[in-house]
């Protein structure tokens, strides 16, 4: 007799960067929120959703509007949708939450699934090495300059967000991968700090699955399907704790493959 497949108790994505002129990759996310996420249990986000997030005073954008109340009907169906920030759209606020019906939650969040505990982080802050970039997000952090920061026009700050990727494409085409990747020294340090040993994160657009010791160090890939090759994908865990990775298809791959 043929056991039935343990249910998908969470799925895990990360760095979609969606935007109004990548109407592909937005249409593949949403076909996965109505005919993936909505099968779930719970829906974590770890973090750029969007390419940049200027406030939830935006939410009022129809682009925004469409992406919100796609995440809404999921949250709807019953799904438990949650949200961690990331580099790109860290100005996400309960306002947005609340319309999505999302509940946002600090870095690194620690979440049991499974019979497992995972930690779960974008994973912008383990690139210790690039540290011109921390010392730019240790500065936009503080609530002290983000109250500042909103408190200016929406289209000023849409202005500002759009110097800051343009110097921010530029800078790092004169850095290397190391560089921009994650540190083995600070993910040591979030698994000893929160007693686990399995992670998943973001943020490096370098899809992998690390094995060091006894833990395991999973990494989503970014959704880019305005190309001519597209990419994308998410992670899954079932009901045995079984970790799993997902095309854009939903076909799954073979860790050692990635």
């Amino acid at each position: 007799m043929t056991m039935p497949a343990a249910r998908t108790l969470a799925l895990f994505v990360s760095d979609l960067h969606l935007q109004p002129s990548h109407p592909r990759t937005s249409l593949a996310f949403l076909d996965f929120l109505e005919r993936r996420a909505t099968a779930a249990q719970a829906l974590y986000l770890l973090g750029d959703l969007f390419e940049y997030w200027a406030g939830d005073d935006d939410l009022s954008a129809p682009f925004h509007q469409m992406i919100c109340a796609a995440l809404r009907r999921v949250a709807d169906a019953g799904v438990a949708v949650y949200w961690i920030a990331g580099n790109r759209d860290f100005l996400v606020g309960p306002a947005f939450a609340q319309a999505c019906g999302a509940t946002l939650l600090d870095e690194p969040h620690v979440a049991s699934i499974g019979g497992q505990r995972i930690v779960l982080l974008h994973g912008d802050a383990e690139c210790t090495d690039d540290l011109k970039y921390m010392e730019f997000r240790a500065m936009v952090r503080q609530p002290a300059w983000q109250a500042q920061f909103l408190a200016m026009p929406l289209a000023q700050r849409q202005a500002i967000i759009a110097g800051l990727r343009q110097n921010s494409r530029a800078e790092q085409g004169g850095k290397s991968y190391e560089v921009m990747d994650v540190t083995p020294q600070a993910i040591a340090a979030v698994f000893a700090r929160t007693a686990t040993d399995v992670m998943i994160h973001g943020h490096t657009h370098r899809p992998a699955l690390h094995v060091v010791g006894a833990t395991r160090r999973y990494v989503l890939p970014d959704w880019e399907c305005d190309t001519d090759t597209p990419r994308g994908g998410w992670i899954g865990v079932d009901a045995d704790g079984r970790v799993q990775r997902y095309a854009l298809d939903g076909s799954a791959l073979d860790p050692a493959s990635i």
